[in-house]
């Protein structure tokens, strides 16, 4: 019978990993380097209901070789469940171009990996994650914004946003009630070696409008010719007549 991951911990480097995945060969064929890694592992289907056994784990392993779409909504659903475990995501090398920090995951590897860098991998993710949890990023009533994991909740829910919405909204999230030019959120979200013209924040500010949905959408409030704020109060006003 296992040990209680914390236990395990203390007694040495043996980790016990839940490795989410659907192959049918199982974990070691998703990533062989854990044939010569003394780990325990579990093994459940790839999604979030899998996420029920992640109690007595130090570590989620998540499978995007091939349901990429299936792996992001469990990283996701493992950030939003706030889980206190680290998640690592094994990516083939055709899919790192799909892998966001929206996700939510703490690191990745590809197949390949060989054991020592694994060995390295999973060690340093699981340090990174012990001991009590600092807290992160900052809310504004019922939206949280975790700077950590880069993702953002809205009454728990995870939106998906990318990685310019995400900065731009913490960004003002950190800043509640200051009013910013259009030019100063390109210079301090999108930096000063950026050349687009100043419509791009406009565009920006749409679509986050947009993701936080109609009940919400006025936490980002437009100051007549001036710019935008994060008005905690969301005023009715600020949604008519205002500028994009």
């Amino acid at each position: 019978m296992l040990a209680p991951a914390h236990a395990r911990r203390k007694g040495g480097a043996r980790l016990h990993l839940l490795v989410l995945s659907d192959a049918p060969a199982g974990a070691k064929t998703l990533l062989p380097a854990l044939e010569f890694l003394d780990h325990s592992l579990a093994v459940a289907p790839l999604g979030a209901d899998s996420l029920s056994r992640a109690a007595d784990c130090d570590l989620i392993v998540v499978d995007a070789t091939g349901q990429l779409g299936a792996a992001s909504q469990t990283c996701r659903a493992a950030a939003a469940a706030q889980l206190e475990r680290p998640v690592l995501v094994v990516v083939a090398d055709g899919g790192l171009a799909a892998l966001k920090a929206t996700w939510g995951f703490d690191d990745w590897l590809v197949p390949a990996a060989s054991p020592a860098e694994v060995e390295t991998r999973l060690r340093l993710v699981v340090e990174r994650a012990r001991g009590s949890r600092r807290t992160r990023g900052a809310s504004i009533g019922e939206l949280d914004v975790d700077t950590d994991t880069y993702v953002v909740r809205l009454r728990g829910r995870p939106l998906d946003l990318t990685f310019r919405e995400f900065e731009l909204l913490r960004h003002l999230v950190a800043n509640p009630n200051r009013v910013f030019s259009r030019d100063q959120l390109l210079a301090e979200v999108w930096g000063y070696d950026y050349y687009g013209g100043t419509r791009t924040v406009d565009v920006h500010i749409r679509r986050l409008r947009a993701k936080l949905g109609a009940e919400h959408e006025s936490l980002i409030g437009t100051v007549r010719g001036v710019g935008y704020k994060l008005d905690p109060h969301g005023p009715h006003h600020l949604r008519h007549g205002a500028e994009p």
